[in-house]
C-alpha cells in the first residue's frame, strides 16, 4: 500500500483531479485547487472535466494543466472519440501522479482516476458505493457523508481525507486579471446583470415576473445587461424582455460573450440576478452581489458559494420533489417581483466610477 503520511508543505507532489459534470460543477471545484496551491505551493496540479465546460476554468491560473474528454452524450462521439479517450488515459497514466481523485462519482471519472497510475488513488463512497470491479482500482476510500453539504465542500472534503488541507475552504475563483471589461459595457458604468434563461424547465423564473422586475430595477440603475448563452431559446428569451423593457435602457449579450467576457462583466455590475446556473456561480466567484430564484433546487447544495448573495426559496413550502411534483412554474410563482426586489435593495453595491 502507499505511504499516507502527509506530504512536506514544500514537496513537489503531483495532483489530478477528475470532475466529468456540467460547467456550473466544474467552477466548483475551483476552492478545492486554490485550497491545494495554498498547502503546497509546489503542487502541480492537473484537472480533467467534460469538453465544453472547460471556458469556465479559465480564469483558474492555479491549474497547471486542463484537460478535457468527449461528453458521454454528446452527439458528437464516435469511435474515433473512444481512441481519443485511451490517449488521454495513457498521457495520464504516464505522468505519474501522487494523487488522483475521482469527484464525478461516474464510471467514467473512476476509470480516469481509478487507473490513473497515481500512488494514491482516491474516492468517496458515502453516497456511490463502488462494486468490486472499481474497488480493486482505488487504494483510498473514504466514507466521510456530503449529502447534506454544499457541493463545493464535497470536493473538498473527498481531497482533504488524503492530502490534508488546512485552513477554511476558499471562494470560487475566476481571477479578475483574466476577465477583462467587454466592449459591450465599454461607456456603461451604471447596470445590473439578469440571466433569465436556462435549458432546463425546472429552474425558470416566468417572463411577466422578471418585466415587472425589470421595470422597478429600471428607477435603481441606468442599464440593465441581460446575459445570454448561445442557445436560440436563450437569445429568443432575451429579446423578449429587451421588447418589453425598451431597447434604450436594455441589451444583451446575446451569446456573444465567452466566460472571461461574462466574468469581466460581472466584475463591473453593481447586481446580479438570476436563476440557478453556471453564471449564477460565476457571479458568485467574481463576487458580484447576487440574487437567485430557486424552485427545486437544494439551497444548501447549489447556493451562490461566499459570495454576497441572498436565495429566494420556499424552504419547507415547497412541494417534494419526485415524479409527481408540481410543475415549477407554479412554484416560482409563489417567489414575486416584490421578494426579488427586497433582496436587490439590500445587496446592490454602487456603481462603478
Amino acid at each position: 500500500m502507499a505511504d499516507l503520511s502527509q506530504p512536506d508543505r514544500d514537496a513537489p507532489i503531483r495532483v489530478l483531479l477528475v470532475k466529468l459534470k456540467h460547467i456550473g460543477d466544474a467552477l466548483l471545484v475551483t476552492p478545492t485547487v486554490m485550497a491545494i496551491r495554498e498547502n503546497y505551493p509546489r503542487a502541480e496540479i492537473w484537472v480533467v472535466v467534460r469538453k465544453g465546460t472547460e471556458g469556465i476554468l479559465a480564469g483558474c491560473p492555479e491549474i497547471d494543466r486542463l484537460v478535457t474528454v468527449m461528453p458521454v452524450e454528446s452527439t458528437g462521439r464516435s469511435f474515433g472519440s473512444f481512441w481519443a479517450d485511451i490517449d488521454k488515459w495513457r498521457e495520464l497514466r504516464g505522468q505519474r501522479f501522487d494523487y488522483a481523485f475521482e469527484l464525478t462519482d461516474g464510471d467514467r471519472g473512476r476509470w480516469l482516476a481509478g487507473m490513473s497510475g497515481a500512488r494514491h488513488r482516491c474516492a468517496n463512497v458515502s453516497r456511490y458505493p463502488l462494486n468490486f470491479w472499481w474497488r480493486q482500482w482505488f487504494n483510498r476510500i473514504s466514507t466521510s457523508e456530503w449529502t447534506n453539504g454544499h457541493r463545493v465542500e464535497k470536493d473538498f472534503q473527498a481531497v482533504s481525507d488524503f492530502l490534508p488541507l488546512a485552513g477554511e475552504i476558499p471562494p470560487l475563483r475566476f481571477s479578475k486579471e483574466l476577465a477583462p471589461a467587454p466592449e459591450l459595457i465599454a461607456d456603461i458604468r451604471d447596470f445590473a446583470v439578469f440571466h433569465a434563461g436556462t435549458r432546463w424547465l425546472k429552474k425558470r423564473w416566468p417572463k411577466d415576473l422578471w418585466i415587472e422586475l425589470g421595470k422597478e430595477l429600471l428607477t435603481r440603475v441606468d442599464k440593465i445587461v441581460i446575459s445570454s448563452g448561445p442557445d436560440e431559446q436563450e437569445r429568443s428569451f432575451a429579446n423578449e424582455l429587451i421588447a418589453e423593457l425598451g431597447a434604450d435602457r436594455v441589451i444583451s449579450t446575446d451569446g456573444k460573450l465567452n466566460w472571461s467576457g461574462l466574468a469581466g462583466l460581472l466584475y463591473r455590475a453593481r447586481l446580479f440576478v438570476g436563476v440557478d446556473t453556471a453564471a449564477m456561480h460565476l457571479a458568485a466567484a467574481c463576487q458580484c452581489p447576487l440574487v437567485t430564484i430557486f424552485a427545486y433546487s437544494i439551497v444548501g447544495q447549489w447556493a451562490p458559494w461566499k459570495a454576497p448573495s441572498e436565495v429566494i426559496h420556499l424552504g419547507e413550502k415547497t412541494p417534494p420533489r419526485g415524479p409527481n411534483q408540481p410543475p415549477a412554474e407554479g412554484v416560482m410563482r409563489q417567489m414575486p417581483p416584490s421578494t426579488v426586489l427586497a433582496a436587490a435593495d439590500r445587496l446592490i453595491r454602487p456603481a462603478v466610477d
